[in-house]
């Protein structure tokens, strides 16, 4: 019985020692891709001259005024540290759990979002990219693994070209892949074409020019039948500071079914900082 409780105890570190090393495994990939992003920041960027956003539609131009000011730099990806709530259940029962996020953001390329959920033997960490989405329970469990599909792909650029209109606005001035429509008096919508994909989004700015709300078709299969579709997501924008001479919300609140019924915001963040890679320090 001794022998048989130590071979189950041996078998038993083995198998944990290997769950250790796969999740550092999925560490290396999170910290290989943001490289990856990270070398995509140009060099030697344009600086921001107002007269870039002329005869953009007028809630556009606002917001480009607003969030660059004349002569920065247009960094087009930015590295992000956020804390909030992070929900994986449902609106009547939504079980917030404290969250703790990085973010390497590099649209129209692709992001990756690095985060660690609750406490203890119910804590949540992993990430999500345009390549994969892979999550662990207490560090040791993989709860999810996705691979990236043509579903997956499409999903992950929708997320990261709408959050460019919160920390990148530089990646979505006008440009061969950057179109902008009028919508209304207080909304524009960009249209991001990118590697055989194309994503809209609408901007809805207040009198002053800052984004109080951003609303995009997303392919997702967050929904009851667990089946891609296009369905409303979106979110509300708030807390603006200056990071590098961008104003940039720091309180975002979003999740599926923006302005439904069905809506609540799983996702909640508060940024604590925003840096530009290669920037010079002021």
């Amino acid at each position: 019985m001794k022998l048989i409780a130590l071979i189950v105890l041996v078998l038993a570190v083995i198998a944990v020692g290997g769950l250790w090393l796969w999740r550092q495994s999925d560490r290396r990939a999170d910290a290989a891709e943001m490289e990856r992003l990270r070398a995509l920041q140009p060099a030697a960027p344009q600086r921001f001259d107002p007269a870039m956003v002329n005869g953009l539609p007028d809630p556009a131009r606002r917001f480009f005024l607003f969030a660059i000011a004349p002569g920065t730099p247009l960094h087009t990806v930015a590295e992000i540290e956020m804390t909030g709530r992070f929900s994986l259940v449902t609106k009547a029962a939504p079980n917030y759990m404290p969250m703790r996020a990085r973010q390497l953001l590099a649209s129209p390329h692709g992001f990756v979002w690095a985060m660690d959920a609750g406490a203890g033997l119910t804590s949540v960490s992993g990430s999500d990219s345009g390549a994969w989405t892979r999550f662990w329970l207490a560090g040791l469990a993989p709860v999810v693994r996705v691979e990236a599909d043509a579903d997956t792909r499409r999903s992950a650029f929708g997320r990261h070209v709408a959050e460019s209109a919160f920390w990148t606005p530089a990646a979505l001035l006008p440009g061969p892949n950057v179109r902008w429509e009028p919508v209304s008096d207080t909304t524009a919508r960009a249209i991001v074409t990118f590697a055989n994909l194309e994503q809209a989004i609408e901007i809805t700015v207040a009198d002053d020019g800052s984004a109080t709300q951003v609303l995009f078709p997303r392919w997702s299969n967050a929904n009851a039948e667990k089946r891609f579709q296009v369905q409303p997501f979106g979110g509300t924008l708030s807390g603006y500071r200056t990071f590098g001479g961008f104003r940039l919300p720091t309180h975002v609140e979003a999740g599926n079914f923006f302005g439904t019924n069905a809506y609540f915001p799983f996702y909640i963040a508060d940024v604590q900082a925003v840096a530009f890679p290669g920037q010079a320090a002021p």
